[in-house]
């Protein structure tokens, strides 16, 4: 007996060939979306970022272990205060003469320079730990060192990318940047929370990051030869950092990178908020607070495939900020410490866009003789914008309470964003495509 199977039922059996191509494209799908590896495979790039996120595990080390070890000599939080404030007038004045720097010397030579001067002040501490000399001002004047070698570091670096990878993979290698710096601000201090309560604590956290910096020795060792790609007689001096200043203040495109920036950190950064909150809300727990926007950078990284694809830079920046407002906004609303986590997790991963989009814009749309500068002007935003909110926040919060201070400034970033953000017609149409200076 033959039995006949109906037609309709027949096509709705399975095609495994069509299976096959439904698999293949999904794949594609996760592939486009997932963390841009691209620039990976240019040597030069992949061993920077090894050194570069290797040695920034160290330093998150040492920057914990010099609040502790600071502490520990005076109890006094006003001198752990001064640490911030120690690093803060170095990196503003080194980032942006060191920019200039960058743009009239081999930036393989002034960064491994620069790298050797913090690998030094890296190792003075330890010695002074060893030797028990117990300075607070020491290590200060240490901090103050290492913070202007950073600066020119960071500066140097950031002219180079754009000169090892190419054009349409600057996105992705600065995504990738990110992300590992962000996985070094959750890595970093909770090693250097078990280190410091440890005897000779503070010795092995030195030492670690000694020992973990020589990455970055190796991969500044390793880069080619990098020297201005132009012609000219161009000079180092105090005018030349007048002259990067002077480009970016006639060229809104610019201009407006900085400024968002700078409203988001000032106006939005609720980190000087953390110890009351937690003390009021959540019985004193303030460690997942700090951690909570690393975490959510680095998991917007390892999903941002589609970011290198975005055009419209400008305006995808004006709303990655806003996004990071509005998320700061919810989060100071929430009584709930999983929920604030959450929350400020959605804002780390806002704040990773807005930084990759504010670095690529700057490395894209500037001449190669102006990107030291345009670095070392990011290098002092980037520093001092976040000091600058702590200000904000403490000096708003006591005037009136820490929760109006933390949803407040997350929606005043909101407002003042939005609207100026649209209203700089070059900025918010800006073409990453078509990326021309204006005259």
């Amino acid at each position: 007996m033959v039995v006949e199977i109906p037609e309709d039922e027949a096509t709705d059996s399975p095609d495994p060939a069509q299976a096959v191509e439904q698999a293949r494209s999904l794949r594609e799908r996760l592939q486009r979306q997932a963390l841009d590896t691209r620039p990976l495979s240019v040597a030069p790039y992949r061993r920077l970022l090894i050194g570069q996120g290797t040695s920034f595990i160290g330093s998150m080390l040492t920057q914990v272990a010099v609040s502790v070890q600071v502490y520990e000599l005076s109890n006094s939080s006003f001198d752990v205060g001064l640490v911030g404030f120690a690093g803060l007038i170095p990196i503003v004045a080194f980032g942006l003469y060191g920019g200039a720097i960058a743009d009239v010397v081999d930036r393989r030579v002034l960064y491994l320079i620069a790298s050797l001067g913090s690998w030094a002040v890296t190792l003075a501490l330890l010695t002074q730990t060893l030797l028990s000399v117990g300075s607070v001002p020491l290590i200060l004047g240490l901090v103050a060192v290492q913070s202007a070698t950073f600066a020119i570091a960071s500066s140097a670096r950031g002219a180079i990318i754009p000169r090892i990878v190419e054009p349409d993979l600057v996105p992705a290698a600065n995504t990738l940047n990110f992300t590992v710096g962000n996985v070094g601000q959750v890595v970093g201090p909770l090693i250097a929370g078990a280190l410091v309560g440890l005897t000779h604590g503070y010795a092995y956290a030195y030492g670690i990051d000694g020992v973990l910096f020589t990455a970055a020795l190796y991969s500044a060792l390793r880069l080619p030869s990098i020297p201005p790609d132009h012609s000219g007689g161009q000079k180092l001096g105090l005018r030349s950092v007048g002259e990067g200043l002077s480009f970016i203040a006639t060229r809104p495109v610019l201009m407006m990178s900085f400024m968002v920036d700078i409203c988001a950190m000032v106006l939005a950064m609720p980190r000087a908020l953390f110890p009351a909150v937690a003390d009021a809300r959540f019985h004193g727990t303030v460690g997942p607070l700090y951690a909570a926007i690393a975490i959510g950078s680095v998991v917007a990284g390892l999903s941002s495939g589609w970011i290198g694809r975005v055009r419209r830079q400008g305006r995808a920046l004006v709303f990655a900020i806003v996004g990071w407002g509005a998320a700061v906004a919810l989060s100071g609303l929430a009584h709930q410490l999983w929920l604030v986590v959450l929350l400020l997790a959605f804002a780390g991963a806002a704040d990773l866009v807005s930084a990759v989009y504010r670095q690529t814009i700057l490395q894209t749309y500037a001449p190669d003789e102006m990107r030291g500068r345009m670095q070392g002007v990011f290098i002092a935003v980037v520093a001092g914008g976040p000091r600058l909110g702590d200000v904000r926040a403490g000096a708003t919060a006591s005037a009136s309470t820490a929760t109006f201070s933390w949803v407040a400034g997350g929606i005043a970033c909101m407002i003042v964003v939005g609207i100026a953000g649209p209203l700089v017609r070059s900025f918010w149409h800006y073409d990453a495509s078509v990326p021309l200076v204006e005259g």
